[in-house]
């Protein structure tokens, strides 16, 4: 019975990852300027290394034969990447009007970025997991969602940042992902025969990797924010109506696509991995994607904000969602 309390206690907890990222922003803030550049070691250059090994890694743990046998199901596969890709840009694109050439257009620019970006991989296929769902086409979907978004994110960010004060030279941010994400996603599925179970029997210790560069970019982003006085020009009301943004398209989206999928007559474990997989958005793939896209950009770590938000937010939420489909499924048998 006191376990059973403690685990309920223990969902209100804050995640742990969120706190890391919280307390890097924390130090960056008290502490702004480490690995600064002409430090014996750059942030910079360890942030561009973890960078590829990160996708060296997650492309180590993807099985090519797997990728191509669920290839069957393409309506479901279609829908989610449609969704991700598509119907989340045009839902913030339709603000675009309300804010073009104004001082808080680079506030709905942040948004944008948010919405292009690729779906989460580890926690959707365990959402999923707990509902009950599609696990296999859960793992497909998340897995090429980050391959497609190495692409179609730049794209759309890119029809947009031209326009901005800061530089953005397109064809060098492509090359840059090009060699810090694709090549060695690319190098990770071709040893994947050799080294991939090896891999996944060490995904736990690759999963911390993945963070300890996630939270290296945080700190860098941010101290480089308050050091050049980002912030200080970001009213509070403004990061609240930022916030509220972000949780409104959520639902959104989320309450959207429950509509939308009965028109496409989806089993109730498809749905769960519709629903679970097109509403998600990735912190891992966004705060990788930042450090390039706006690597020559004041405004970086800006674009982190609705990404940590909306992760906060969707993690809390549909792990709520996910258990109480996982208790119908039980009622149900």
């Amino acid at each position: 019975m006191a376990n059973s309390r403690f685990q309920n206690f223990k969902r209100f907890f804050p995640d742990g990852f969120i706190a890391g990222i919280v307390l890097m922003i924390l130090l960056a803030w008290l502490i702004p300027g480490i690995g600064s550049e002409g430090s014996a070691i750059e942030l910079k250059v360890v942030i561009r290394y973890g960078i590829s090994l990160l996708f060296f890694f997650y492309g180590l743990r993807l099985s090519p034969e797997k990728l191509k046998k669920d290839l069957s199901n393409w309506r479901l596969h279609l829908l989610i990447q449609s969704i991700t890709f598509i119907v989340f840009p045009l839902v913030v694109l339709a603000f675009r009007p309300l804010l073009a050439g104004t001082e808080n257009e680079i506030l709905w620019l942040a948004v944008f970025f948010l919405a292009a970006l690729p779906s989460t991989v580890s926690s959707s296929v365990v959402m999923v997991s707990l509902a009950e769902g599609n696990i296999p086409s859960a793992i497909f979907n998340a897995s090429i969602s980050g391959i497609i978004g190495i692409i179609i994110t730049p794209l759309w960010v890119g029809l947009f940042m031209e326009k901005q004060s800061d530089a953005f030279a397109f064809a060098e941010v492509i090359g840059d992902l090009v060699m810090q994400i694709l090549i060695p996603v690319c190098i990770g599925l071709f040893l994947h025969r050799w080294w991939g179970n090896w891999a996944i029997r060490n995904k736990r210790y690759f999963s911390l990797f993945d963070k300890s560069v996630i939270l290296t970019i945080v700190y860098r982003s941010f101290s480089d924010s308050f050091l050049n006085g980002v912030f200080t020009s970001i009213k509070v009301h403004e990061l609240l109506i930022l916030g509220a943004s972000v949780v409104a398209l959520f639902f959104f989206v989320f309450e959207g696509t429950k509509l939308l999928m009965k028109a496409f007559h989806f089993g109730r474990e498809d749905q769960i991995t519709v629903l679970f997989c097109g509403s998600k958005k990735s912190l891992v793939h966004g705060s990788v994607m930042a450090a390039v896209l706006f690597a020559g950009s004041s405004f970086g770590s800006l674009f982190l904000v609705p990404v940590m938000i909306y992760h906060a937010f969707q993690l809390f939420y549909i792990s709520i969602v996910a258990r109480r489909y996982g208790k119908e499924k039980t009622q149900l048998q």
